[in-house]
């Protein structure tokens, strides 16, 4: 794995890391857009045996706010990391995309206007039709007013439906949050907490109606894991009804954290897209 900095057109930063440098000759790259609350490293896994599987490159960045990326801004939108993926596209000469929940719908809504040649994506956190609620938010934020990151975490956490801690009653998990303050996990869910809430603000902000999906290429491929919550499938489900050439993937036994997992079965559905 080879890692880089790139600079972007608002003189921001990007950190990047290419798996399988050594394939360029075999043709563009794949870029991956990565979920909330997670950072490139998260992805190493998939990128490793997506490559492998595909014989080309793997390309993952930090988004704003990880790692050594620039720190997100106070009036972040969606359109930032649209500006951005297109400079990740442009520096690694890639078209085809895949997209991870949040990056899901970051990439649903560049390849509107990017050049996309080929868009897959897991579980994309995007609203269509107010698919996406967050009345959670005014809760998180009072936490975090009142100096209380470990509930404002748990709220988070709940409000997100994406992890089996999600299950567990508020008070439980604030309980958890205390306890696990000191661990890797712990430290990388606080500070990028604010960045997660702004990005779910960001999302809802971007919510339309099913059109203006029609833009996308005609090769998309959408794939929602069995075990998902079940608004990632409303929104997707829409998007697929009005794009005659999508396909559409339920991932049996995989919920939302799939992608990290990274199960064969889903790298041969990926590998067997974009290899075209």
């Amino acid at each position: 794995m080879t890692r880089e900095t790139i600079t972007t057109p608002d003189a921001g930063t990007l950190e990047l890391f290419t798996t399988g440098a050594e394939l360029a000759s075999a043709g563009s790259g794949v870029v991956v857009v990565q979920a909330s609350m997670v950072t490139a490293a998260d992805y190493t896994k998939f990128a490793q045996k997506l490559s492998a599987a595909l014989g080309r490159p793997v390309h993952t960045f930090n988004r704003r706010g990880r790692g050594s990326s620039s720190p997100q801004p106070q009036d972040y939108t969606l359109d930032l990391d649209i500006r951005d993926l297109d400079a990740v596209m442009k520096h690694t000469s890639s078209t085809d995309v895949f997209g991870h929940s949040f990056g899901g719908a970051v990439a649903l809504h560049a390849a509107r206007t990017l050049p996309v040649e080929r868009l897959a994506v897991y579980d994309p956190a995007v609203s269509v039709n107010h698919s996406v609620t967050a009345d959670w938010t005014t809760d998180y934020e009072r936490a975090t007013a009142a100096g209380d990151d470990d509930r404002a975490l748990a709220v988070l956490t709940k409000g997100l439906e994406t992890g089996a801690f999600s299950r567990m009653p508020l008070s439980m998990l604030t309980i958890a949050n205390k306890l696990t303050a000191g661990t890797h996990l712990g430290k990388q869910m606080r500070d990028m907490m604010r960045t997660g809430v702004r990005e779910i603000k960001a999302i809802i902000a971007a919510d339309m109606p099913a059109e203006p999906f029609l833009e996308l290429p005609l090769e998309t491929l959408i794939i929602v894991g069995e075990k998902s919550p079940a608004y990632f499938g409303v929104a997707c489900g829409q998007i697929h009804d009005i794009l005659t050439g999508s396909s559409y993937t339920i991932l049996q036994g995989a919920g939302h954290d799939g992608v990290l997992r990274a199960p064969d079965k889903l790298i041969t559905e990926l590998s067997d897209f974009f290899a075209g």
